[in-house]
């Protein structure tokens, strides 16, 4: 039983990290080089108090195919319970489970997915997922009352994937469960101004994926050093008052693997920060 006394001592053990009421957060993908229990301890070091929990963090990385299929099936949900009590323990917020289904997920794994994500105490699901296969989730997104926002990229030149406001579009036309996931540095690496679409598209927009890219389809680089409007985003949130939570994803090691991803990270979260003092 969770006494009065006991709620409290939670209560002060969360970590805040709501800057003029923008709240930033991190999706754990920028931690992939880690287990979850250090992500956790890093996000505690760098201050950060919300976080989209991505797959690998809860999957067993040593696993593929048919054997992570079974495993999906078969993992009592106690195990996804777990996952939230660390997160709980650690005085972070788990916003939204970050789960990739594609399409040749069975029907079984699909319903499986929304019944972790509930089992993680989150009724949002973030997901780089195809159109065919967002067919097949939105009467699974209305049994379950899951709300599941599409991740797009810059991949314009497959008309399957998410990458467009047209694509986006018509996921939404699905079902009044689908939402977007932004990723304002892919959608800005493929041609489009993340701005203006936030603006127009805001009550749609569960959550903002933060990073910097060069336009072009550019590389992924240092927060300030590419062609993104991180500042113009974050600023619109604060002006507006949008509650979108504006979780960093630390991906330009890709091309520098000798960065330490905590010092990175915490590089990203300061740049964010300075913007909305």
């Amino acid at each position: 039983m969770l006494t009065r006394r006991t709620f409290h001592k939670l209560a002060l053990a969360l970590i805040h990290s709501r800057f003029h009421g923008v709240q930033l957060g991190v999706q754990s993908y920028s931690f992939r080089d880690m287990p979850l229990d250090r992500a956790l301890d890093a996000m505690r070091q760098i201050g950060i108090g919300e976080c989209e929990l991505y797959m690998g963090h809860a999957e067993p990385q040593d696993l593929k195919g048919e054997a992570l299929r079974h495993w999906r099936l078969t993992v009592p949900l106690s195990y996804f319970q777990e996952i939230r009590g660390k997160f709980d323990k650690a005085g972070v917020e788990l916003g939204a489970y970050s789960l990739n289904f594609r399409d040749n997920f069975s029907d079984d794994e699909l319903s499986r997915g929304f019944e972790m994500t509930k089992a993680l105490g989150t009724d949002i699901i973030t997901t780089s997922t195809t159109l065919t296969c967002a067919e097949r989730l939105a009467p699974l997104a209305e049994k379950y009352r899951v709300r599941v926002a599409m991740h797009g990229h810059d991949e314009t030149d497959k008309p399957n994937e998410f990458s467009t406001p047209a694509s986006f579009a018509r996921a939404l036309g699905m079902s009044p469960f689908f939402y977007i996931n932004l990723d304002i540095g892919h959608f800005s690496a493929a041609g489009f101004d993340p701005v203006s679409y936030i603006r127009a598209q805001h009550a749609k927009i569960l959550t903002l994926h933060i990073k910097d890219r060069r336009k072009n389809h550019g590389p992924a680089v240092p927060f300030g050093q590419g062609d993104t409007p991180i500042r113009e985003v974050l600023l619109l949130l604060e002006k507006e008052r949008y509650p979108i939570p504006a979780n960093i994803e630390y991906e330009y090691n890709d091309d520098h693997p000798d960065l330490d991803t905590v010092t990175e990270v915490r590089r990203c979260f300061n740049y964010c920060k300075q913007i909305l003092a």
